[in-house]
C-alpha cells in the first residue's frame, strides 16, 4: 500500500517510513493476518487495503514500536495492539542514495493487550502455550493406547 498522491510532479522520490533500522516502503498483509484482524481486532473494516491504510497511518505517526528491544519481529501499536511482522528487501525500490528499502510482511495479529492479559508477557505466554499443547498431545497419546 503506497500513499495515493505525491506532492511534486516529475520527480522520483520513493516514500518510506523508518522503523528501527528498516526503511518500510510497502506493506503486505497475509491472509492469516487478515483473518486474525477480523477475529481479534475489528470486524467493520476488514479488507486488505483497510488494514494496510491503518498500519501506514500508524507508521507515519510513529505509533508502531518494537515489543522487545533486541528482537525485531513483534511490534505494538499504541502499546496495545500486538502484531508479528517480517521484513524483506524490496527488489524494485531504493532510496535516493541507493540504499535498499524494505517490505513489511504482516504475518499475524495477536490481539490487544487491554483485552488479552497474556499478551503482556509473550515469552511466558508462548511457553505456557507450548506446555499446554504438549500435555494435550500426551493425553491424546494415552487415550489411543
Amino acid at each position: 500500500m503506497k500513499d495515493k498522491q505525491t506532492e511534486r510532479w516529475s520527480t522520483y522520490e520513493p516514500f518510506f517510513v523508518e522503523l528501527g533500522d528498516k526503511k518500510v516502503a510497502d506493506i503486505i498483509i497475509t491472509n492469516h493476518a487478515r483473518v486474525r484482524w477480523t477475529d481479534r481486532v475489528e470486524s467493520e473494516k476488514t479488507g486488505f487495503s483497510d488494514i494496510a491504510e491503518f498500519l501506514w497511518q500508524c507508521l507515519k505517526e510513529g505509533r508502531v514500536v518494537s515489543y522487545y528491544r533486541n528482537e525485531e519481529d513483534v511490534y505494538t501499536i499504541d502499546d496495545d495492539l500486538v502484531f508479528v511482522a517480517e521484513f524483506a528487501v524490496s527488489e524494485k525500490e531504493v532510496d535516493l542514495l541507493g540504499n535498499p528499502l524494505h517490505k513489511m510482511i504482516v504475518v499475524t495479529f495477536l490481539g490487544r493487550m487491554s483485552e488479552t492479559m497474556e499478551l503482556r508477557d509473550l515469552k511466558t505466554y508462548y511457553s505456557w502455550l507450548r506446555h499446554s499443547r504438549r500435555m494435550t498431545l500426551i493425553k491424546n497419546n494415552r487415550k489411543r493406547r
